[in-house]
């Protein structure tokens, strides 16, 4: 399935700087002046899994084909944004296709780059975007309550937007809406308050391994839960290197761990609930993404419909046990090989081969 997420933020704190590191390309444009990006631009981005390099060396696939991520970079939005300010609300409508946010904080100074606000505050320009993405569904709210719309509405959409209404009213929890109500409603609402949110911190290089005073302030008051540290500049610079062991090299000469694309989807499969199972053989090696909890129809669904509707059971190894026996085959033959019916949950990792009927 993959997953979709939008870069938001105030104007020059780094969206299009981090877009095109994380996409290894340059189709943002990052100028330093406000609305440099107008429409939004989409990068799709291959998932790395050390796992799926060695399941395709053991089965000698000719493919191997990795799930992917989407990221979206969506123009810097001002305070007034939700009433048309800097040409908000076609910024807005871009922000409800996706499946999570990314909020990009400026965390850093500099004389060279433009700041729309006239001092460094994380914690203020997070509630500026916030506030705006409430008032823009307070409008979507109110209009479909209106007597005219509302008879298109069904009894639990109306509940969760009556719901929405008064906790933005009364500047309430949010969280209460991302618990009471199912994910699959609060998705097709189109709601930006009820969408997952990561937190991205772009600090300068010195602060990359132990942030600064500006990433201590935000962390005290939204916590670390979903909240990265990276540094959007330096990100870039890593993929500018054509070279692995260049990379590697210089990662370890700044103290990074890891690449911040890898962080990021850590974080977000994570946040969004998600997991890998894999399938393999001679012709290709493949991952693919669902939720966590699926059953074996639904994971076999994510192939093609046709296999969740004709559904018999799933060949199914443990990622371990195909490692440890080299493939099907000796997996079988140590008695590795399970065959898991409709209740089966897929854990992480499994490799699958689904039996189904035409």
């Amino acid at each position: 399935m993959g997953f979709k997420c939008g870069i938001v933020g105030l104007p020059n704190v780094g969206k299009s700087t981090l877009f095109n590191a994380l996409t290894n390309s340059n189709k943002a444009q990052a100028e330093n002046f406000p609305f440099c990006t107008i429409d939004p631009n989409i990068g799709i981005v291959s998932v790395p899994d050390k796992r799926l390099d060695e399941l395709a060396i053991i089965s000698e696939s000719k493919k191997k084909i990795n799930t992917t991520i989407s990221f979206v970079d969506i123009a810097g939005l001002v305070k007034g944004a939700s009433k048309g300010e800097g040409l908000g609300n076609k910024f807005l409508s871009h922000i409800r296709e996706v499946d999570a946010i990314i909020h990009m904080i400026r965390c850093f100074d500099s004389n060279d780059i433009q700041n729309v606000n006239p001092t460094v505050d994380p914690v203020r320009d997070l509630e500026i975007i916030e506030t705006e993405m409430k008032l823009a569904d307070l409008e979507s709210i109110q209009k479909r309550l209106e007597k005219k719309n509302k008879k298109k509405v069904d009894n639990e959409e109306l509940k969760l937007l009556e719901t929405a209404q008064k906790i933005i009213d009364e500047d309430g929890d949010l969280t209460l809406i991302t618990t009471e109500f199912d994910k699959r409603l609060l998705k097709s609402s189109g709601l930006l308050i009820t969408k997952p949110k990561l937190y991205v911190c772009n600090v300068d290089e010195e602060s990359i391994k132990s942030g600064n005073k500006y990433t201590k302030d935000f962390i005290s008051k939204f916590s670390d839960k979903n909240t990265l540290i990276i540094s959007a500049d330096i990100e870039n610079q890593i993929n500018q290197l054509e070279d692995e062991n260049e990379k590697q090299n210089y990662m370890k000469m700044i103290d990074m761990s890891e690449t911040g694309l890898n962080s990021l989807i850590k974080k977000g499969y994570e946040l969004l609930s998600l997991q890998t199972f894999f399938t393999s053989g001679p012709e290709e090696s493949r991952a693919w993404t669902i939720t966590k909890k699926s059953t074996a129809p639904k994971a076999a669904g994510e192939i093609h419909s046709d296999f969740e509707k004709g559904f018999i059971r799933a060949e199914t190894i443990s990622y371990e046990d195909f490692l440890k026996h080299s493939g099907w085959l000796k997996s079988k033959e140590a008695g590795k090989m399970r065959l898991e019916g409709k209740d089966y949950v897929v854990k992480d990792g499994d490799i699958l081969n689904f039996r189904f009927n035409t």
